[in-house]
């Protein structure tokens, strides 16, 4: 893959809390720090292995070289699901994955990866910078010693792959499905076995039927896993994860041990390859699903609406119990989200939604 050129300009954000315990020293040679990033991904997976290595790559060019990140892929260093444990206690300075991922740490972290009917790629950005997102994600990860910052997105993600067609909400109940975040705790509410594992592993269960049907995350990545081949039903749209947001997330007392410069180089590594990889995931997913049509025999099907409907309904509850939290912090994180999630649909129904409704309608162009 081409390297693209590196972004002059990029969003900072201010520094979070720093971590109670201790940083072993990192790696210095010749006057630069070594710094081990560790991955949820397999090496180079299409997507979000391949943003990883754009992300370590992007914080060695703009630090100038002071800090040499090594990327670590899941399992090299740290099973995937243990990245957060590991840059939070110090193994390793930063990890890069999904905040979908660590929901038994906080109930509050998972809103900023992704929310059911919540917000698209752009919006998520917009919450953390312009209304107030940030702040609260920077508090929530400092409970665990972690600077996090987003660095990508997967764009709207898809319903997933289902051995059987899906008519009505009664086809959902007892269905053996893979999926995570929030969009878990929805499908529960609608009778789903919900199980989490990874992309390769959701590919086995599929194939071995102890899998009735999962999602990942789009026809990119999910493509390069090959679920296509045992579960040709592709159901769109994936409204349990509207967009999902990439992170890293940096051991703080790492990230406040840098000078002013370098934490800047990390927080403009992180901004400016936000856009890229979004961009990136767009593009490719278009080609991707034109080939599993064309190809590969892949069936794309809507999701009825009253299913929708019914996930909407579902969802509604679990945001509800989000506001009754018994944790003050994850009360004032969902009446962030949904003060700004509920502004800028609003404007949506004029703006955005107004451009693709016209766009689909019947004209020579």
């Amino acid at each position: 893959m081409k390297r693209r050129e590196f972004l002059k300009a990029g969003g900072g954000v201010a520094a979070g809390a720093v971590a109670t315990g201790a940083l072993a020293a990192p790696a210095i040679a010749q006057g630069k720090m070594q710094w081990k990033m560790v991955t949820a991904w397999p090496k180079n997976l299409p997507g979000p292995g391949v943003a990883a290595q754009l992300l370590a790559d992007r914080i060695t060019a703009l630090s100038g070289g002071r800090i040499e990140v090594k990327l670590y892929a899941a399992g090299e260093l740290v099973p995937g699901r243990g990245v957060f444990d590991a840059v939070s206690e110090g193994t390793a300075e930063l990890y890069h994955a999904v905040p979908a991922y660590w929901g038994s740490k906080s109930k509050g972290i998972l809103m900023f990866g992704s929310q059911p009917f919540g917000l698209r790629a752009d919006e998520q950005v917009g919450w953390l910078v312009h209304g107030g997102g940030q702040a609260l994600y920077d508090e929530i990860y400092g409970r665990f010693g972690l600077k996090p910052f987003l660095c990508g997105n997967s764009g709207p993600q898809w319903a997933g792959w289902f051995r059987t067609d899906i008519k009505s909400v009664d086809d959902l109940k007892g269905l053996r499905f893979r999926t995570t975040g929030l969009a878990s705790e929805m499908c529960a509410k609608l009778g789903m076995a919900v199980q989490a594992m990874g992309g390769r592993d959701m590919f086995q269960a599929l194939q071995s039927g102890a899998l009735d049907a999962g999602e990942f995350i789009g026809p990119w990545t999910d493509s390069a896993l090959g679920f296509y081949q045992v579960a040709k039903n592709y159901y769109w749209p994936g409204v349990g994860e509207p967009s999902s947001a990439e992170e890293c997330a940096v051991n703080a007392k790492a990230y406040a041990d840098l000078p002013d410069d370098l934490k800047q180089a990390v927080s403009y590594a992180c901004s400016s390859l936000y856009n890229d990889v979004w961009t990136e995931y767009t593009t490719k997913h278009a080609q991707a699903l034109q080939k599993l049509v064309a190809e590969q025999g892949v069936q794309v099907k809507k999701l009825p609406d009253d299913v929708m409907v019914a996930m909407g309904n579902a969802a509604g509850e679990v945001i509800a119990e989000l506001r009754e939290d018994s944790d003050e912090l994850v009360k004032r994180i969902t009446e962030s989200f949904l003060t700004y999630r509920n502004s800028i649909a609003d404007y949506m129904v004029y703006a955005d939604n107004g451009q693709m409704n016209a766009r689909a309608l019947d004209y020579t162009y």
